[in-house]
């Protein structure tokens, strides 16, 4: 309802008598998406580099994750770089040809493998085991 000596131009986004505000309503939803649409957006751009490294399967998947949680709770961008970084690079693997060395070498001298020697000899428990007879 208009008022009688309102003028007959009044845009339709001006509070009307009732006190609908249809342009506060419209701006207050725009408001509320906004915020929502550029969490979502902060968020995901902050795991970008925990899902490449779970996609690649990463052996150092863990550090990554840490990285980009330090990135997003203390808004230091270094975490974030280190973290993409070490995503996106898989680091050789250099233990593996040293224990075979190792283990060739050891058999070359005589000895015992790696492999043959971290593992105890089990003895049977039939045999250590003195019988009632042996004891007197």
């Amino acid at each position: 309802m208009i008022h009688p000596a309102a003028p007959e131009h009044i845009p339709g986004y001006v509070a009307s008598a009732d006190g609908s505000d249809p342009l506060f309503t419209i701006m207050a939803i725009f408001a509320i998406v906004l915020t929502v649409g550029i969490g979502v957006m902060y968020l995901t751009l902050h795991s970008i580099p925990e899902r490449m490294a779970h996609k690649a399967s990463h052996p150092q998947m863990q550090i990554v994750g840490i990285l980009a949680l330090l990135a997003l709770f203390t808004h230091n961008g270094m975490f974030w770089v280190a973290a993409i970084i070490l995503a996106g690079f898989q680091f050789p693997d250099m233990l593996s040809p040293l224990q075979s060395m190792a283990r060739s070498l050891g058999e070359m001298a005589g000895g015992k493998s790696a492999t043959t020697a971290a593992t105890p000899q089990q003895t049977p428990v039939a045999a250590t085991a003195t019988s009632p007879a042996e004891e007197h």
